[in-house]
């Protein structure tokens, strides 16, 4: 069963990160979105794997959750 690939595996970051950027480039957020939503789903037509993309999902889904501040923290330690 394949597994979701952590570590780097970019050929160039860089290169990648900066043709992001550009498509984005003097759009719209609406224009912007659309363009994610896509590259979402091409990208997950190339993995392919059931799992792999709801670890992926799982992970993703985590990661956007913000961290509580200590100030938040603390609030919850008292309730």
């Amino acid at each position: 069963m394949p597994r979701l690939e952590l570590n780097p595996n970019f050929s160039d970051p860089d290169a990648f990160y900066a043709a992001l950027t550009e498509v984005h480039r003097e759009r719209s957020e609406e224009s912007s979105e659309r363009i994610n939503a896509r590259l979402i789903l091409l990208l997950a037509n190339h993995v392919g794997d059931q799992q792999v993309l709801e670890e992926a999902l799982a992970i993703a889904g985590q990661a956007a959750e913000p961290a509580p501040t200590r100030s938040q923290s603390a609030q919850q330690e008292q309730h």
